[in-house]
């Protein structure tokens, strides 16, 4: 009988990117050594920050730092793919960080599969979405609702989307979005959708990863995963 694979789902609420990141980092190690034996997905929130994806750089950035700096708002440089684009209150972030090669995905597939979770996710609260060959993630009309970039690092995938809920859209105009000008952003909310609370959006990105990766998934409480990482980074530090 075919083995169902398995992916973890821990639920961060909202984090500091950087700390989101860091987390990340050494998930990827784990993963890698297989001392975090499951694929496992991280589902939270950002404070508002600005990222830089490997192709981008502050050219696509409006306003000048002491802007940002007045409002708290930090510009960090990350090894995804893409551009420039911006995470805050509102936004559902999803960073899966997956064995490539265990879960019998090509790059393309996967990217093309994080975006079909986006897409359904959309179709539930009635919001019309598709991609577009301007760029990746997904689009509803000619303004872009979610984003998709991702890494690779040692055959392990990390980073992953981010789909606009109910966030301000008013930090995108100081950008040039995912690098693109004359474009700008959207949201469930800003396309009509209502009763959009965040933890019923999440519900819906977890049952459409279900069913478009072919997973099941497992909920695995914050606390306890962090206790249980946390075991397992020493068995990694014992290890090296």
């Amino acid at each position: 009988m075919k083995q169902e694979r398995v992916w973890h789902i821990v639920q961060l609420g909202t984090l500091p990117y950087g700390a989101a990141l860091d987390l990340q980092h050494r998930m990827v190690e784990a993963r890698y050594r297989e001392v975090l034996e499951t694929d496992t997905v991280l589902l939270l929130e950002h404070e508002p920050v600005f990222t830089l994806g490997h192709r981008g750089g502050t050219e696509n950035l409006k306003v000048p730092s002491r802007f940002l700096d007045l409002r708290g708002i930090q510009v960090v440089r990350t090894e995804r793919g893409g551009d420039i684009t911006y995470h805050g209150p509102g936004q559902i972030v999803a960073y899966p960080i997956i064995h490539v090669k265990s879960a019998r995905l090509g790059i393309a597939e996967y990217v093309e599969g994080l975006e079909e979770v986006m897409i359904r996710t959309a179709g539930d609260w009635g919001v019309s979405a598709r991609r577009s060959s301007v760029n990746h993630g997904v689009w509803a009309g000619s303004r872009k609702l979610g984003s998709v970039g991702i890494a690779i690092r040692r055959g392990i995938a990390f980073h992953g989307i981010a789909l606009n809920v109910n966030l301000s859209l008013e930090p995108f105009s100081w950008i040039n979005p995912c690098g693109l000008v004359g474009f700008s952003m959207t949201s469930l909310e800003e396309e009509g959708a209502r009763n959009l609370a965040m933890n019923l959006v999440e519900d819906s990105v977890i049952r459409h990863m279900e069913t478009v990766f072919g997973i099941k998934t497992v909920l695995v409480d914050a606390g306890t995963f962090e206790r249980q990482f946390l075991r397992r980074e020493g068995r990694l530090s014992a290890q090296k």
